[in-house]
């Protein structure tokens, strides 16, 4: 397996347990290891517990170091944490959190909520991002970066995100069956939400599922949603952890001609020399640069490369976490093409987001023509 034991005996205390693990346990299953022609890599997470003070027999010794090591993973990883009472109430709360987010799906407690992705110049509206929501009726609303890692470490990823998927793929031809009544007779124009592409976050787990081009063929195929029409996000983090098998996939999922873009640009481990070779269609800024980028010159400097780096790689480029007029209007002026944030608009349920469409859309041709006439 990938978990082993350590028993460490006439240590003096904590210190000198956690200079061992610091100093010579990580660093030395950190480093390279050469096999086969081969550099692999690992990273390993500790959680440590100390006789007698976390327990007075081996198995609640054992429990509580398995305690914390399972906290020093989904803290951060790579890491070493020693046991402490507030471990156990966490690993409860978790435990309780992942038993009914099994039953979620069934129970019909997940939903799914839309952000607009507006042209910077002209704030036209041309997509949404599908952001998930859960509201368990016992937990109550249980943000995305609480459930989405447990969904992962569990295996329920792949579940919950066929069925993000199919929801997104279905919501947009929804979106086609509505039209507007332009007053003229029987002349009758498509709603806003009918010409936007929808993107999709993409988890490591689905990522690296092999049937994941072969399902997303099929939902297109029986949703009748145009390929180019689905945008699937990736973080770089994803893509960089097997790079190669990454580059596969991607190039599958461009043959189906879907959109691809990286998110969070900026914030993982990313390699120039990959990103080169990844078929993908946007970048999205971090919002961590672009919301400090007016009063922070580093933001500034990193939002203004990124968007420089991706219109030399012909990409275009989105900034996530707009949340004023002089962040758009900068964002603008150095040529980025897509903006998404609070700005413009929160993530809204479908009927808040299709009334939000209609009152940002441009003014209907023979609108225009009223103004301009002075009618």
């Amino acid at each position: 397996g990938d978990e082993f034991v350590v028993v460490m005996r006439d240590v003096a205390g904590r210190e000198d347990v956690q200079q061992l693990v610091e100093r010579r346990l990580i660093p030395l299953i950190r480093q390279s290891h050469p096999v086969e022609g081969h550099e692999l890599n690992v990273s390993c997470s500790v959680g440590i517990a100390v006789y007698p003070e976390d327990g007075s027999d081996i198995d609640e010794i054992m429990r509580r170091a398995d305690a914390a090591m399972y906290e020093a993973k989904t803290t951060g990883r790579d890491m070493a944490l020693f046991y402490s009472a507030e471990t156990d109430q966490r690993a409860v709360a978790r435990q309780t959190m992942e038993q009914h987010l099994r039953r979620a799906l069934e129970r019909e407690e997940l939903s799914q909520q839309y952000q607009p992705r507006l042209s910077a110049k002209g704030a036209r509206l041309l997509g949404v991002e599908a952001l998930l929501r859960w509201n368990s009726p016992v937990l109550g609303a249980i943000p995305p970066s609480e459930f989405i890692p447990i969904a992962e470490e569990t295996g329920m990823i792949r579940a919950i995100g066929s069925w993000v998927l199919q929801q997104a793929c279905e919501q947009w031809v929804r979106w086609q069956t509505l039209a507007l009544d332009t007053g003229l007779g029987d002349t009758v124009v498509p709603h806003p939400l009918a010409h936007v592409s929808i993107s999709v976050n993409l988890s490591a787990a689905q990522l690296s599922d092999p049937l994941l081009v072969s399902d997303i063929q099929a939902l297109l195929a029986r949703t009748g949603m145009p390929a180019h029409r689905l945008e699937l996000e990736i973080t770089e983090s994803q893509l960089m952890d097997n790079a190669h098998a990454s580059e596969l996939q991607l190039a599958a999922l461009k043959l189906l001609g879907v959109q691809l873009s990286i998110d969070d640009f900026g914030t993982g481990y990313s390699s120039l020399a990959y990103l080169k070779r990844f078929d993908i269609d946007r970048l999205k800024v971090d919002k961590s640069f672009v919301h400090d980028m007016l009063s922070n010159p580093a933001d500034m400097a990193i939002t203004r490369a990124i968007i420089a780096l991706g219109h030399t790689l012909g990409l275009k480029i989105v900034a996530e976490g707009v949340e004023d007029l002089a962040t758009a209007q900068v964002l603008s002026a150095l040529d980025c093409e897509e903006l998404q944030g609070y700005h413009f608009s929160r993530p809204l349920p479908v009927a808040q987001l299709e009334a939000w469409a209609l009152q940002h859309q441009p003014p209907l041709a023979h609108e225009r023509e009223a103004l301009s006439t002075g009618w």
